[in-house]
């Protein structure tokens, strides 16, 4: 295992170091079976994921949890390697304008990713207009504006749109088209089926029980890489043996082959480099 960090390897959360200088503050009256969360007060990890994760399509749960905490409306999660998504973000990219709509009348603050989804025509021409450039800039995952504007029709989910909501799509659709710049989209050097198999399979950078990788095919058939026995984001061929993950553009996954086979995986971070080995 390779790992070197700008500012070294510290395995001890910052929570504890703060502890260790200050022991009254390390919940010495919490009894040892019902802790804390350990970055408590902030809102456990655990339940910021699964709100974000669940405004993606389960509108009861996402109901549940909000009503009982609106904060949550506002929600954000990095999935991997800075890959910042609101649970906003995440009906918005899906087009589930009822859990949109649920999570704004909760306080979630809308964006431009938002609008689209909605099909605001106006709204969406005046920022482009007002911030140039701003249309080329990927949401969630590395999903494109435009490709927010189509989710808005594609997916409605009980809602009948009136034929004024649609021809507003349809109108944002065509003026982000003939734009040119609202549809990124990351390199991606095409791969057969075959050359993908080889890269498949768990890798590990270490002895404790989720130190790794895998690397599978998501649902469009696409490489993907994630914690260890868990689906991730997209893999994207930069050149051969090089990949991009799901549009973050400062991280590098770099796979060493021999012969036929690949031997490892190596995560090229601006200030860390991380090696797992293929098991």
């Amino acid at each position: 295992m390779v790992r070197s960090s700008l500012f070294g390897l510290l395995s001890v959360p910052f929570s504890s170091m703060l502890f260790a200088s200050n022991p009254s503050a390390a919940g010495e009256d919490i009894p040892p079976d019902d802790p804390l969360f350990h970055r408590y007060p902030s809102i456990d990890d655990a339940i910021v994921a699964e709100v974000v994760g669940a405004s993606h399509f389960n509108f009861d749960r996402v109901k549940e949890l909000v009503s009982q905490r609106p904060e949550l409306a506002r929600a954000t999660w990095d999935w991997a390697f800075g890959d910042w998504e609101t649970a906003l973000g995440a009906a918005s990219h899906v087009g589930r304008r009822d859990i949109a709509n649920f999570l704004m009348a909760n306080g979630a603050r809308p964006d431009i990713f938002t609008f689209a989804m909605f099909g605001k025509y106006e709204v969406v021409k005046s920022m482009i207009e007002s911030t140039p450039g701003i249309e080329s800039i990927a949401g969630p995952h590395g999903i494109s504006l435009l490709s927010h504007a189509k989710a808005g029709l594609r997916s409605n989910y009980g809602i009948t749109l009136t034929d004024q909501e649609i021809q507003a799509s349809e109108q944002l659709i065509a003026y982000l088209e003939e734009l040119g710049t609202a549809n990124r989209k990351e390199k991606d050097i095409p791969m057969s089926a075959n050359d993908k198999e080889k890269y498949l399979g768990d890798y590990r950078y270490g002895d404790g029980e989720n130190e790794g990788f895998t690397v599978r095919l998501n649902m469009r058939e696409n490489l993907s890489l994630g914690k260890l026995g868990k689906s991730g984001g997209a893999l994207f061929q930069k050149e051969p043996n090089v990949f991009t993950y799901n549009g973050i553009t400062s991280v590098e996954v770099h796979f060493e082959v021999e012969g036929d086979k690949v031997i490892s995986l190596t995560v090229y971070e601006p200030d860390l480099i991380l090696k797992a080995a293929k098991t």
